[in-house]
C-alpha cells in the first residue's frame, strides 16, 4: 500500500466518522484533554505545583477550604476575590544621612461585602534592612502595621502577615483613632484584618461593616549600605472565594490539580490499553492459529485471569506491596489482555480458513510470518476500537485504588484528589468543589474514549466482516 493508497483511505474513513456525532464528540472532548495535558502548566496559576503539590509552604499565602469564585455571583454578601498584587509603584530616595529609602506602593480597590481573611507581603532581598509597612485607607486613615529590622538573604522569601503579625499595631491605630472604640478590644482575640478593611463603629468587632474604596499598602525599607536592597515585592490578597474550582483544605488549588491529573490520566489509559489490547490481540490470533497445545494452553490462562475479580486483587496487592504507578499499570495489563482475548479468538478462527491464508501456508510461509503479515493486520480495526473502550475501565480502576489511599502517592491523579477530600473531611464539611469536579473529569474522560470507541467499532466492525 503506497502513500496515495493510504490518504485515500484515511479520507474515507474520516468521511465516515465525520457522519457519527457521539464520536465527533468524543474527538472533541479528547482534544481539549490532550491540549490541557501538554499546555496546562501554562495557563494553571500556579505552574510549578507539579513539584510541589504536597509542599506545605508553597501554598500558604492561599485560602483555605475557599469556595470557586463563580459562587459569588449566587452569594448575597460578595467575598473577596483571592488575588496577587505584583505591580507595585516604586520610588527611591536619599536621606540627609545618605541613607536610601525604597518605597513600594500597591493599589487595591476594595469592593466587597466581606473584608479578606488575610494580607501577606512578599519580598526578597540583601542586607540588615529595616523595613515599615502602612496602610492608607479610604477615609484617609494610616495605620503603622509593621517596623522590624530584618536580616535579607538572596533566594529567601520573606512573608509578613498582617493577621499573624499586626494585630496589637491595628488595635493601637485604632485607640489612636477613637479611643473608646478600641477600649473593649483585645489584641489576641479581634481579626486585625477585618478591622483594617471596616468602618470605624461600635461593635465593628462583632458585626463589621466593609469599608469599600482605594487602599494603599506602603512597604519602606531604608538601606544603609550598598549591598542592601529589596527586591520582588508583592502582596497576596487572601479572601473567602479562590480560583475557577476553589482550594482544599491545604490551600491548593483544585483546579490546578485537575489539570495536572490529565496527564496521569491520558498515560495511565493509553499506555495501559495499548498493551493489553495488542497482547490480547496476539495471543488470540496465536491460540486460534495454533491450535493443539497452544490453544489449550491459552485458553485455560484466558480462564483463570478472566474469572479472577481485578479490583480486588488490586486493593490487596496495593495494601502489602504499596506499587509505583508503573507497577500498578503492569499489574492492571497482566488482567485486562484477557478483554480482547476470546472476540480476537473467534474471528482469527474464521481469517486462518480464508483463502489467501490457505495460499500462504502452501508457499511455505512461516506461522509467525502468515500471523504478523496476514491475520493481525485484518484485526487492528477492531484493535483500535477496543482500545479505546479499554481505557476508561483503566482510569477507573486506578482512581478506585487511588481513592482508598493505595495509589502512587508521589504523583497527583483524580483519584488522589478524591483521597485527599474523604480523608480530610470534604463530604462532612460540605466542601464539595473539592469532590465534585475529579469525579467530573473521571466521567468525562472515560465518555470521550467510550464515545470513540462506540463509533470506530460501528465504522469499522461492517468492513471486518465483509472479509
Amino acid at each position: 500500500m503506497n502513500l496515495r493508497d493510504s490518504l485515500e483511505g484515511l479520507g474515507a474513513f474520516w468521511k465516515e466518522f465525520s457522519k457519527n456525532k457521539t464520536g465527533l464528540v468524543g474527538l472533541g472532548l479528547l482534544a481539549v484533554f490532550v491540549l490541557l495535558g501538554l499546555f496546562g502548566t501554562l495557563v494553571v496559576p500556579f505552574p510549578g505545583a507539579i513539584d510541589h503539590w504536597r509542599d506545605i509552604g508553597f501554598w500558604q499565602d492561599n485560602p483555605q477550604a475557599a469556595p470557586p469564585v463563580w459562587t459569588n455571583w449566587f452569594a448575597k454578601r460578595k467575598g473577596v476575590v483571592s488575588s496577587v498584587l505584583d505591580r507595585a509603584q516604586a520610588e527611591e530616595s536619599t536621606l540627609d544621612s545618605g541613607a536610601r529609602v525604597s518605597s513600594l506602593t500597591f493599589d487595591y480597590d476594595f469592593g466587597y461585602d466581606l473584608p479578606p481573611r488575610d494580607v501577606v507581603v512578599r519580598f526578597e532581598g540583601s542586607g540588615l534592612v529595616p523595613v515599615t509597612i502602612t496602610l492608607e485607607r479610604p477615609d484617609g486613615l494610616v495605620a503603622e502595621l509593621y517596623r522590624a529590622q530584618l536580616e535579607l538573604s538572596e533566594g529567601d522569601v520573606q512573608r509578613v502577615s498582617l493577621a499573624r503579625n499586626c494585630s496589637q499595631e491595628v488595635v493601637e491605630f485604632l485607640r489612636a483613632s477613637d479611643e473608646a472604640l478600641a477600649a473593649s478590644l483585645d489584641a489576641d482575640l479581634v481579626k486585625p484584618v477585618s478591622l483594617l478593611f471596616s468602618r470605624l463603629s461600635p461593635g465593628m468587632a462583632e458585626s463589621p461593616e466593609a469599608l469599600k474604596g482605594a487602599y494603599r499598602l506602603k512597604v519602606n525599607a531604608f538601606l544603609f549600605s550598598e549591598d542592601a536592597r529589596l527586591a520582588k515585592a508583592s502582596a497576596v490578597v487572601s479572601g473567602h472565594v479562590s480560583g475557577i474550582f476553589g482550594t482544599d483544605m491545604a490551600k491548593r488549588d483544585v483546579f490546578t490539580g485537575l489539570v495536572i491529573g490529565i496527564r496521569w490520566a491520558l498515560v495511565i489509559g493509553l499506555l495501559t490499553s495499548i498493551v493489553t489490547v495488542m497482547a490480547g490481540v496476539l495471543l488470540g490470533v496465536t491460540a486460534a492459529y495454533m491450535g493443539g497445545a497452544t490453544d489449550w494452553l491459552l485458553s485455560r490462562l484466558y480462564e483463570l485471569i478472566f474469572l479472577m475479580p481485578v479490583l480486588p486483587f488490586l486493593i490487596v496487592v496495593s495494601a502489602i506491596f504499596k506499587p509505583t504507578i508503573w507497577t500498578l499499570i503492569l499489574i492492571i495489563c497482566l488482567f485486562f489482555w484477557a478483554g480482547p482475548f476470546k472476540p480476537v479468538y473467534s474471528m482469527a478462527l474464521q481469517i486462518k480458513e480464508e483463502t489467501f491464508v490457505e495460499a500462504s501456508r502452501a508457499l511455505g510461509s512461516r506461522s509467525w510470518r502468515i500471523i504478523l503479515r496476514h491475520i493481525i493486520p485484518i484485526l487492528l480495526p477492531y484493535s483500535f476500537a477496543s482500545m479505546a473502550l479499554a481505557i476508561p475501565s483503566v482510569i477507573v480502576y486506578e482512581a478506585s485504588v487511588s481513592l482508598l489511599g493505595l495509589g502512587d502517592s508521589s504523583i497527583v491523579t483524580w483519584g488522589q484528589l478524591l483521597n485527599d477530600a474523604l480523608g480530610q473531611g470534604a463530604v462532612i464539611n460540605q466542601l464539595w468543589w473539592w469532590v465534585v469536579p475529579p469525579g467530573l473529569m473521571i466521567a468525562l474522560m472515560g465518555m470521550s474514549f467510550a464515545f470513540l470507541g462506540t463509533a470506530l467499532d460501528k465504522i469499522l466492525h461492517p468492513k471486518l466482516k465483509t472479509r
